[in-house]
């Protein structure tokens, strides 16, 4: 196996992405305002919003992924539920995703790495 085919397959493996699930309450004006306070923080921190309480965020490494999960529960609403999932890339990869009828491929994979 040729050293650069190995080393794409193992960083296929090293690459994380996380996935922030969210169910908020939104009945009173203190509970939207920290809904949406939740929502700005993810983004400040470089998720992307893949559904309305979906985010997902491009990780270079385990421990990048690590970072960003301490971050995420230092910023968690006082009620509500938040669910917090790592897959790799080679998994990322496989997902399917369909708009109306036909589906669309996935955005292409940053090309830079994370510095911190």
């Amino acid at each position: 196996m040729k050293n650069s085919s190995k080393h794409t397959r193992l960083n296929a493996y090293r690459i994380m992405w996380l996935f922030v699930f969210f169910d908020l309450p939104t009945n009173t004006k203190k509970e939207r305002k920290a809904a949406s306070g939740f929502r700005k923080d993810l983004l400040r921190d470089g998720f992307t919003m893949m559904q309305y309480s979906v985010y997902t965020r491009h990780c270079a490494s385990k421990e990048s992924a690590d970072v960003h999960i301490k971050r995420i529960k230092s910023m968690l609403p006082e009620s509500g539920q938040v669910s917090i999932t790592q897959i790799t890339d080679k998994q990322y990869g496989n997902i399917i995703n369909y708009w109306g009828v036909k589906s669309k491929p996935l955005p292409e994979q940053p090309k830079q790495l994370e510095l911190f």
